[in-house]
């Protein structure tokens, strides 16, 4: 096995090798080698096994992993992928053992390949060959954000199902992009450039990892997923580059259960009103420190049970809080078992597609590193199932991509609303959505989250502020070069500011002191600089205002979460709701008696009385995710943008402005010439805290600068110990 490992300046791999097998098991062995840490963390994850040396703290997702079943759904889908496709599944196969070599190596470098290993007496394991297809699953079981079901559910019980909608934005938990694509009529060298910035949770180690894979068959750089093989999302084959960002399409389901137990397990009721065996096994995880948790395992006809049981939600034997309790059992009254006129408990079961079709998608990462024109690309991603995803690619004859990627079930609109009744027909999935295409306008194609090709497909998309800036910027100049795009990337201009600062504007009979922040405000370029003072007091006003809202008696029935799996709490909880749905609350009509302008006015008040003492970027920080915090802190760094910039760097309006959402990684693809392509991640290419590329992309990072895209092998360093 011919394998040739390089790096450039930056320690990025670039790896060579006589076939695509064996270039497999270089990725395999690379990824091992600089982020062994991350992925143990990430394999122990899809596993459930992650509280086994993190403790208490990992045991929510423990708990969830295992009831949703991950392992043996990635299990199933790999023997799918053997009998449909042999040949990917040996692909998949070689980096898996890869990986095992790399992971072994770790085990004797000790403390130099990941202190973490030593921290918490954890040694690497082995990777079974379905274990790429369980990270990519954990990675991405949440990215469709189904919790937000429970959300609805709740202000629907408690408000209204008019209330829904006030509320309905990019919320906590998603994760979206921005991404655009200049055709060869708008750009200098009349060849396309596509640019963009995933927005994903800031992980250490980064959640991308660039890469440059090499061998007879293909050559491609890109951002590989660490854990999976290929490059999934963001590659340029040097005659085709492609890109995608969330679709914000809605293809998870959540079901009402009727459970019961019998002397032979657990029953379901089902659509045709007949009671059928669950299946149901208990599996034990250990804690460290802590005595092992039994976790009870039941899965429908519809689905694994994600939250509660045949004793219902957290024992309350109606299944839901409050009144939403009260009124299912009446519903389900007349219906239950003999001496039982309430009938069953409720439980909440999920359906999501991989568990329903054991497939992954992952058929489509090898045609994809194999691309050599956008026709190729285009059907690669007819074989992409898992996330669902807006796609953009171009090539260098002049042909551009623009469509939504992924497997979305055709069902009744209740079930992508709210939770649905299993017991009742017509929720069933009864085949595959097909999936829109769009062009381009003006030889420009722009993608945000925003209600876009794949709004027949989804409920809740980002608000069009990213989208409409990035298309205002790009409209502004005639023709762009890959140079030109970092301008794009760092832009700060807020829009969704102009909802508080015309109710600012309204305000009169201020004391002096708040009428003078307000004319400071409204005077205000609206640009979130992490040097600006008066982005800091925006901000401050801005929290003020959603923690009075959200302290509305009116909101009093959102305030207390539901006892569901502290898993899904970042969903149920009120503040960040408020937040992040601001521009909706503050610009309806009415709002449940809640006297705004009263509330902006103290908010104003209150900051004008105690108002920040610096700029935006002393409070709002990088707050990156570990899964073990570094024994030195880090002193991380201020930012600059919001939520809704194109800038996205995410704090939780009202609770914290510090960012644990922004660009995982950003990227220029230049179809002209390829070395004029760009990148860059928040750290760096290694995972191995004091690696001199652990952190050294992180300046450039936080300036909007970008890595150059290295192709020459002249220019590269070869490792000797490969």
């Amino acid at each position: 096995m011919a394998i040739d490992i390089y790096r450039d300046a930056w320690g990025i791999p670039h790896l060579r090798a006589d076939n695509a097998t064996s270039l497999a098991h270089a990725q395999g062995l690379v990824t091992a080698r600089d982020r062994a840490w991350q992925l143990e963390v990430e394999r122990h994850r899809s596993q459930g096994t992650s509280a086994s040396f993190l403790g208490e703290s990992a045991l929510a997702w423990d708990r969830f992993a295992r009831r949703a079943r991950l392992d043996d759904t990635a299990r199933r889908c790999f023997a799918d992928l053997e009998r449909r496709d042999p040949g990917t599944a040996r692909w998949v196969r070689a980096y898996v053992d890869g990986v095992n070599a790399g992971l072994e190596r770790a085990a004797d470098a000790g403390r130099d390949a990941a202190p973490e290993f030593a921290r918490t007496g954890l040694a690497p394991g082995r990777w079974n060959p379905w274990t790429p297809l369980g990270v990519w699953l954990a990675t991405h079981i949440l990215f469709a954000g189904f919790p937000a079901k429970l959300w609805r559910e709740q202000v629907a019980t408690h408000l209204g199902a008019d209330a829904v909608g006030l509320f309905a934005t990019d919320g906590p938990g998603t994760s979206g992009s921005n991404g655009w694509l200049v055709s060869g009529e708008r750009t200098v060298t009349g060849q396309p450039v596509i640019a963009g910035d995933p927005h994903r949770w800031i992980e250490d180690p980064g959640v991308y990892q660039q890469i440059h894979l090499s061998c007879p068959e293909f050559d491609v750089v890109g951002l590989a997923v660490p854990g999976v093989p290929g490059i999934a999302h963001f590659g340029h084959t040097g005659t085709v580059a492609w890109a995608i960002t969330n679709a914000m399409a809605d293809y998870q389901d959540l079901y009402r259960e009727r459970l019961r137990r019998t002397g032979a397990g657990v029953e379901a009721l089902d659509p045709d009103g007949v009671w059928r065996r669950a299946a149901r096994h208990t599996e034990l995880v250990e804690v460290a420190g802590e005595e092992p948790v039994e976790v009870e395992v039941i899965e429908t006809g519809r689905g694994p049970v994600v939250i509660g049981g045949p004793e219902g939600i957290d024992g309350d034997p109606t299944g839901l809080p409050g009144p939403a309790g009260a009124a299912d059992a009446a519903v389900r009254a007349g219906s239950g078992a003999a001496g039982d006129p309430l009938g069953p408990p409720v439980a909440i079961s999920l359906r999501y597609p991989p568990r329903v079709t054991g497939d992954l998608g992952f058929g489509a990462l090898l045609p994809l590193l194999r691309a050599r024109r956008v026709a190729d690309v285009d059907r690669a991603f007819d074989r992409w199932a898992e996330p669902v995803n807006v796609v953009q690619a171009a090539d260098t004859e002049g042909g551009v991509l623009h469509r939504v990627a992924g497997y979305v079930p055709l069902r009744a609109e209740a079930n992508r609303l709210r939770l649905v009744p299993a017991w009742e027909p017509g929720h069933e999935w009864t085949g595959r959505a097909e999936t829109p295409r769009a062009g381009l306008t003006d030889g420009v194609a722009v993608m945000a989250n925003q209600r876009g090709p794949a709004a027949p497909l989804g409920v809740e998309f980002a608000p069009p502020h990213r989208h409409d800036r990035i298309a205002a910027l790009l409209a502004a100049k005639e023709r762009w070069s890959a140079a030109d795009m970092p301008a794009v990337h760092t832009d700060t201009h807020l829009a969704s500011a102009t909802a508080l600062l015309d109710h600012l504007r309204r305000l009169d009979a201020l004391t002096p002191g708040a009428a003078a922040l307000r004319d400071r405000l409204l005077a205000w370029d609206r640009r979130m600089d992490a040097g600006s003072a008066d982005a800091a007091r925006y901000a401050a006003v801005r929290g003020a205002v959603v923690r009075r809202l959200a302290a509305h008696p009116a909101f009093a029935a959102l305030a207390t979460p539901p006892a569901y799996p502290d898993v899904f709490r970042p969903w149920l909880a009120l503040l960040p709701r408020v937040g992040f749905a601001l521009e909706h609350l503050l610009g309806a009509e009415e709002l449940y008696g809640v006297d705004r302008p009263a509330a902006v006015r103290a908010a104003l008040e209150e900051v004008a009385g105690r108002p920040p003492s610096g700029v935006w970027g002393d409070t709002h920080r990088l707050a990156p995710w570990r899964a073990l915090e570094p024994e030195t802190p880090y002193g991380e760094p201020g930012l600059s943008g919001d939520h809704d910039c194109v800038l996205c760097t995410s704090g939780v309006p009202g609770l914290t402005d510090l960012a644990a959402r922004g660009p995982a990684a950003r990227y220029v693809w230049d179809l002209a010439r390829r070395e004029d392509s760009r990148w860059v991640v928040p750290f760096g290419a290694s995972g191995v805290p004091g690696s001199p590329h652990h952190r050294d992309q992180l300046p450039l990072w936080l300036g909007g600068e970008l890595v150059p895209v290295v192709t020459d092998w002249a220019l590269l360093t070869k490792e000797t110990d490969v």
